[in-house]
């Protein structure tokens, strides 16, 4: 019953047009007042919170996409990729996912991936005759990829809340991450052979597609420097953050040479306005979990759902079902923050490893980003392409459909996410 009036009292705030962040943390200082406790251990909770060395990540992985944003980082790579695929049946669509799995790989950011390859993707295919909503929808559901394909800044604030390996869960994301694009691909390719909306490009030549890769491969090469420093032990994700983001000055700035003072401050202040909303909802989320600890409400609802709920698989039923209803109405980190701490004890005490349930969250809450009305990446393609909220909206649905089925699979092989942190 305690959180049940809890939630209620959240939802009410949040409809009153109370921020996230302010909402959580208000809650939690009113639980802490009302339970008898000390109102210090909130100022307390949001330093122990903000000190942490892996949040430094976070500025730092924002500011390499900006300036990767701001630098037309994302044309070079359509370009390069159009080139070696453009040619087969909805090549272009095709493109535009693949774009979007290696933006990804350098950004960690779902909506910078979304906006970068959206603003060069959207105009070319539907100039080639693709229905408008399978673009918009396609669009909104790649940019998901920037949180699932490591880097990705929920995966490294899960690690922080749950003191999981952001290695190892970057590691995890890894072939998830690939199923997904390849299911997008397909489902591509399918729908263009099915549908006949679209204008075969010309093969580029050899030399086209030479030119082209040249133009992108600082970009991969930035990639590859992350995910490689990463995985062999040669940075922390901080530190691979703080070299991603100087290679990327140094490639849009000298390398490119399409970066500018103003688009170096756009890029500045855009990733402080950004880090400053996360922190804030961070912190507050942290003096909500806080509270909810000292209530104990973790431990009365694993209690509550081993004694309801018949076994693992209705176990990740309900909860699924729960995330995509909070999905309509909270954004992508407010959910992990709110619910990890809630779920995870439930979880560990079915059986479920917290690595694979982190990969689980992120793949749950990138169908938050693209579910009305709150859906993050619907309002970044609504204002790319200058339509309508409704009609990107219907254009998602198949791709949501495949994110479930990516989380089917993943409950019915878990190596799908634990082989190779684990054999790693």
């Amino acid at each position: 019953m305690t959180i049940i009036l809890i939630l209620v009292c959240l939802f009410a705030l949040l409809l009153l047009g109370v921020p996230v962040a302010f909402a959580l943390g208000g809650m939690g200082l009113g639980m802490l007042l009302l339970g008898g406790f000390s109102p210090l251990m909130a100022p307390q909770s949001i330093l122990s919170t903000l000190d942490g060395f892996i949040l430094l990540a976070v500025p730092l992985f924002l500011l390499m996409s900006n300036l990767l944003l701001k630098g037309g980082v994302g044309r070079d790579l359509f370009a390069a990729v159009q080139a070696w695929v453009g040619h087969w049946p909805g090549g272009l669509a095709v493109a535009t996912i693949i774009s979007c799995g290696l933006f990804a790989a350098i950004s960690g950011s779902s909506v910078a991936t979304a906006a970068t390859i959206g603003t060069v993707a959207i105009p070319e295919m539907i100039n080639r005759g693709y229905d408008k909503r399978f673009v918009y929808g396609l669009l909104a559901a790649g940019g998901t990829l920037g949180i699932l394909i490591p880097p990705s800044i929920p995966m490294i604030v899960y690690g922080f809340v749950t003191e999981q390996s952001v290695i190892a869960l970057f590691l995890a994301g890894i072939a998830p991450g690939l199923l997904l694009i390849t299911l997008f691909i397909v489902f591509a390719m399918l729908h263009a052979r099915l549908s006949g909306n679209f204008e075969n490009v010309p093969k580029a030549s050899m030399s086209e597609r030479i030119n082209a890769s040249k133009r992108a491969l600082p970009s991969v090469a930035l990639a590859a420097l992350v995910i490689v420093g990463l995985y062999s032990g040669a940075f922390t994700p901080t530190e691979a953050a703080a070299v991603g983001a100087t290679a990327a000055l140094f490639i849009v700035a000298f390398w490119l040479r399409t970066l500018t003072w103003a688009t170096l401050w756009e890029a500045v202040r855009e990733s402080a306005i950004t880090t400053a909303a996360i922190l804030l909802i961070v912190a507050g989320a942290k003096v909500f979990g806080k509270a909810i600890a000292l209530y104990r409400i973790p431990q009365d609802i694993s209690a509550f759902l081993a004694s309801t709920i018949d076994g693992p698989i209705m176990f990740i039923i309900v909860v699924s079902v729960v995330l995509l209803l909070m999905g309509l109405v909270f954004e992508a980190l407010s959910m992990i923050l709110i619910m990890t701490p809630v779920l995870l004890p439930a979880a560990l005490g079915l059986g479920f490893d917290p690595i694979w349930f982190g990969i689980y969250m992120v793949i749950m809450v990138e169908c938050a980003l693209i579910t009305p009305p709150v859906g993050l990446n619907l309002y970044v393609i609504q204002s790319v392409a200058r339509t309508t909220l409704g009609n990107v909206a219907r254009g998602v649905w198949p791709f949501l459909a495949l994110m479930l089925f990516t989380v089917a699979l993943l409950y019915a092989f878990p190596d799908l996410a634990l082989y190779i942190p684990f054999k790693w």
